[in-house]
């Protein structure tokens, strides 16, 4: 029997460098390491090699240049024994403004390794009437992906929509996996009521995000209206980005000022405690709700009431199964209804509660992850 190929996985980022494909990346190491795996990550950063948990992570300068790919295919071909290369798919993480053709024309020609890529994102937008750059990047994106998917042996997405932009044999045959959350799914009591204690509201409202203009304007349409209606009401903001937000915020809408709170960058179980402290979580999406928004997957690994909207990303689950509190559209009215509903019906609440865990770990849960990459490949 031959031996068991060992795991390379070669990712943009990885903890402590921020970043959701970076704790994804982290997550499923760790979950092959207790599946008895030989796992080494690949990521850029200052050279060295350390031992962390169990999985050797490689720590290579410029790793997506040519001289890092030079330093990267030596590092590999000193791996004795059959090797599984798992790329984190994601252009901007590869550097020359997500054009980085060059890297791709390598993953392609690189036949010593098992070829595996996860796509967690594929291409940039056309659109006939963006700037001549934007058309260039759409383009480049666009053969990338077809140089990659093509060589790959094996090709997981994180949403079926991905799936549309990879050449015929690779779309026949890419396997669904989606993102798990990369926060822990249970917070003890005793730190979520501490957490509620702070903010000394009767009812609150969270967000979980980055707050991108694209994410931040809409919230504040809802949230605004929301915190008026009712001075019991406090807005928790949680992510990256969330202190900003509030001072924008603020700025804007001073007699709120008491009532937002924005605790800044927190480690994973604190996360999870302020999380469930919550009694909604309203995350509103461009694109729409779907399998790839990482926030979304850490509302319901807790079992929490989240009120979103579909758009074109919308995979048909969200409204069969009914995991959150679906709206439609930007207009705030719907948005303020589903809010207020939740906020004052205890029972509608922990149905969704219940609905949210129960989705979340027969289809999103991390287990649901390592067996794919674990189970023999398709023929």
């Amino acid at each position: 029997m031959s031996p068991a190929p060992s795991w390379h996985l070669l990712t943009g980022e990885y903890p402590p460098q921020p970043g959701g494909v970076g704790d994804y990346s982290r997550l499923v190491a760790l979950g092959l390491v207790r599946a008895g795996q030989e796992v080494h990550v690949w990521a850029p950063g200052e050279a060295g090699t350390r031992l962390e948990d169990g999985v050797t992570v490689h720590r290579v300068p410029a790793l997506f240049t040519p001289v890092g790919l030079r330093r990267l295919a030596r590092g590999l071909d000193g791996c004795p024994g059959p090797r599984r290369l798992l790329l984190q798919y994601v252009p901007h993480s590869f550097g020359l403004k997500a054009m980085n053709v060059p890297f791709c024309a390598w993953f392609a020609a690189r036949r010593q390794e098992e070829r595996w890529v996860f796509f967690h994102e594929v291409v940039y937008p056309w659109s006939a009437r963006a700037p001549l750059k934007h058309q260039v990047l759409a383009g480049a994106t666009r053969v990338m992906v077809r140089m990659v998917a093509s060589a790959a042996d094996r090709v997981f997405v994180s949403i079926p929509a991905w799936a549309e932009h990879l050449p015929s044999r690779a779309r026949r045959h890419a396997e669904l996996r989606p993102v798990p959350s990369n926060i822990p799914t249970d917070a003890p009591e005793a730190a979520v009521q501490a957490v509620r204690a702070k903010l000394g509201g009767e009812r609150v409202v969270g967000h979980f995000g980055t707050y991108s203009s694209l994410i931040a304007e809409p919230l504040e349409r809802v949230l605004v209206p929301l915190l008026r209606a009712d001075s019991g009401r406090r807005a928790l903001l949680l992510g990256r980005g969330g202190e900003a937000f509030r001072d924008s915020l603020t700025g804007r809408h001073p007699e709120l000022a008491s009532r937002l709170h924005a605790p800044g960058g927190l480690a994973p179980e604190d996360a999870a405690a302020h999380l469930r402290a919550c009694d909604v979580l309203l995350q509103p999406f461009p694109d729409g709700v779907s399998a790839r928004r990482g926030s979304v997957m850490a509302g319901l690994g807790l079992g929490m009431p989240i009120v979103t909207n579909s758009g074109h990303l919308t995979e048909p689950l969200w409204r069969e199964l009914r995991p959150v509190a679906l709206v439609d559209g930007a207009e705030p009215g719907p948005w303020t209804e589903a809010v207020d509903r939740l906020l004052t019906r205890p029972e509608e609440r922990a149905a969704l509660r219940e609905r949210a865990t129960r989705v979340y770990r027969e289809h999103f849960a991390l287990e649901r992850t390592l067996e794919a990459l674990l189970r023999p490949s398709p023929t």
